[in-house]
């Protein structure tokens, strides 16, 4: 936990420096260029444990540790026809490490640990006359076994009272996935056994690498000229809230998600009953179809209920349903604790199937227990400071949360994670 304090002093030092000039805003009624308004930083830690690994064929360990860092920088500005527009740019970082990623390559360290880079910008603008918001986005993610561009369009308009909102949004994103395979399913064109009983394997793309007789990788397990295959997916995401009354809010959601592509991963391993090892192979396509309401119910000025139901299913065969709660209760008037619950459970796709339990007679196999039947639980708590003054007595840290979460799946899965944010002014 060292490192997230580090990181969150260095941002603050640095964001102090930025904010030293800001001046303030005289009106919002009032055309002015685009400015800094707002940053919000969040750094996180997480850790894993199971016994289910894809990689290793539904079998093996599951422990990943990941920490996290994140920064987004606003920006606000009205223009002459007093449009207010909003540009929000981002960047994420995230370095991963799992056990399972040492059996990439069957009994070899081929990948222990990940980046992932993740950068991201929107513009929106907001007509308050008109009662309307039109805004696109644009995202990029880049990890050592994929790389992934994204786009969308968003829209909302309020009713006339205001006390009612509809969203829409439509999104893109276009994948390529790195075909790492195992070590002992690699397409070779030639294999040649060296002195000391190494292997030289020169694959179809014309990739070379060494590995010993047991599989392990040795040297040249470089991915960068690994051939790519494309993933797809598109989202339309709809929205409708609605206050009711003084203290209750809903929301109802709808998304429309259709992917195409190669929708598994090259190194997720099968064993089938005879014993044999392949890697899995999922359909094409796949359709999804989320929908859901969230309700909000203010009792008093000092709690509030923060509900959320889901209800999932696609052409896999998984039909899942969500339930969520989340209490935010005003200890002081600048000190709160939110302790939350979410229970989840899903059936299993009709292509999964555990260890040594698949034939090649099945057109398609997973032993990827993301897949499998399982319920779950997520608990935790929130804590959350604004005082007057700001953090540390400095006006422009608005506040800072620190939120704890612990995860429990039925299938031996478990996880922790805690996460510090900050949003100055």
């Amino acid at each position: 936990m060292k490192k997230i304090s580090l990181t969150l002093i260095g941002l603050y030092i640095l964001l102090l420096n930025a904010f030293s000039q800001t001046i303030k805003d005289s009106s919002l009624y009032k055309a002015r260029p685009l400015r800094l308004d707002e940053v919000n930083i969040v750094s996180s830690y997480y850790t894993q444990d199971g016994n289910h690994s894809a990689v290793t064929g539904g079998i093996g360990t599951e422990k990943v540790t990941d920490f996290s860092n994140g920064i987004e920088l606003k920006f606000v500005g009205i223009d002459n026809q007093l449009r207010k527009h909003t540009l929000t740019t981002g960047a994420g970082l995230d370095h991963h490490t799992a056990a399972s990623s040492a059996y990439v390559s069957k009994t070899g360290a081929s990948q222990t640990g990940g980046t992932r880079l993740y950068p991201s910008i929107d513009w929106t603008v907001e007509n308050e006359t008109k009662r309307t918001s039109f805004g696109v986005g644009s995202y990029y993610s880049h990890e050592y076994n994929y790389k992934s561009f994204g786009a969308d369009i968003h829209f909302s308009a309020k009713t006339k009272d205001k006390s009612g909102e509809f969203g829409a949004k439509f999104q893109g994103y276009f994948d390529q996935v790195t075909m790492i395979y195992p070590s002992e399913l690699i397409p070779a064109t030639t294999k040649v056994v060296n002195p000391g009983g190494t292997i030289t394997i020169t694959t179809a793309s014309g990739r070379k690498k060494v590995v010993s007789a047991s599989g392990a990788v040795i040297s040249g397990d470089d991915h960068s000229d690994l051939p790519t295959s494309p993933r797809n997916t598109y989202t339309a995401s709809f929205s409708y809230s609605q206050i009711v009354n003084a203290r209750l809010q809903v929301m109802f959601l709808l998304d429309l998600v259709s992917q195409n592509g190669y929708l598994g991963l090259p190194f997720h391993r099968v064993y089938m009953s005879n014993g044999l090892d392949t890697i899995e192979k999922l359909p094409p396509t796949r359709f999804k179809l989320p929908v859901g309401v969230r309700a909000n119910y203010f009792m008093g000025d000092n709690i509030v209920f923060r509900s959320y139901f889901r209800y999932y299913t696609d052409d896999w065969g998984i039909k899942s349903t969500t339930a969520s709660l989340e209490v935010p209760i005003k200890v002081t008037p600048f000190f709160s604790v939110s302790p939350y619950y979410r229970y989840y459970k899903q059936t299993a796709a009709t292509y999964f199937g555990p260890y040594k339990t698949h034939t090649l007679a099945e057109p398609y196999y997973s032993s990827n227990y993301s897949l499998s039947a399982f319920s779950s639980s997520f608990y935790g708590m929130g804590v959350r400071m604004a005082p007057p003054g700001g953090i540390l007595n400095n006006e422009k840290v608005k506040d800072m949360e620190i939120r704890y979460g612990h995860y429990t799946q039925t299938t031996s899965l478990n996880s922790n994670v805690i996460s510090i944010s900050m949003t100055f002014k």
